[in-house]
């Protein structure tokens, strides 16, 4: 357990209104990316398939956040991805990457549109250009929550996301979701991977814009 103040209601009274300017190690993410070459292998009845994909994924920075003492600098995101060349959705995402300065942590929420949710988290520096984060089933903290089909069927018992940024000013992730599959006594590992080109810049956040 973290040592926590004793006080936990006094926000900070230095808070930087500026969060582009507060990230740490997700500053180079802020803004819209696209990525051209995804690559998704999910389970089949006939077994794993491999499926290309396009996406798009729009971060933009929040105002500062605070849980008393504790202070949060982070960016919302929306993650939108089509097989090529079709416009129907194959996979739509929503949450946020947050970064706690004090502790080093860094913590990515995520929602899926067919009953799930999930929080990874893991530990970085400021200038970090990777880093690793982590969610596992049935703990308090940094979990997965997942509907009861989902449960039943194709139980996830562990996300891990890997981020890396490269010089040449993209960055790429890739995703281990591990499943237990109602049938299969062996874990599934979808994975997903992607490299993403900078199309926008973010827009600063509203205290930010104010200020």
């Amino acid at each position: 357990m973290p040592d926590w103040p004793s006080d936990i209601y006094t926000e900070p009274s230095d808070i930087d209104v500026n969060t582009l300017a507060n990230l740490g190690p997700l500053a180079p993410m802020a803004g819209i990316w696209q990525g051209e070459r995804g690559l998704d292998v999910k389970p089949k009845a006939e077994g794993p398939k491999k499926q290309a994909y396009v996406e798009r994924i729009e971060l933009q920075p929040i105002d500062p956040q605070t849980n008393g003492p504790q202070l949060l600098y982070g960016l919302r995101y929306h993650t939108h991805v089509t097989k090529p060349g079709q416009v129907k959705t194959y996979h739509d995402q929503v949450g946020y990457w947050l970064w706690e300065p004090a502790t080093g942590t860094v913590i990515h929420t995520l929602t899926i549109p067919r009953g799930q949710t999930a929080m990874a988290a893991g530990t970085a520096a400021a200038d970090a250009m990777s880093f690793e984060l982590v969610a596992t089933q049935g703990l308090e903290t940094w979990g997965i929550c997942s509907a009861p089909f989902l449960q039943y069927a194709f139980r996830t018992v562990e996300f891990r996301i890997k981020v890396t940024m490269n010089a040449d000013g993209t960055w790429g992730y890739e995703e281990d979701t591990v499943l237990m599959i109602k049938g299969q006594s062996e874990p599934f590992h979808h994975t997903d991977r992607n490299q993403l080109a900078k199309v926008a810049e973010p827009t600063p956040n509203p205290l930010a814009r104010g200020a």
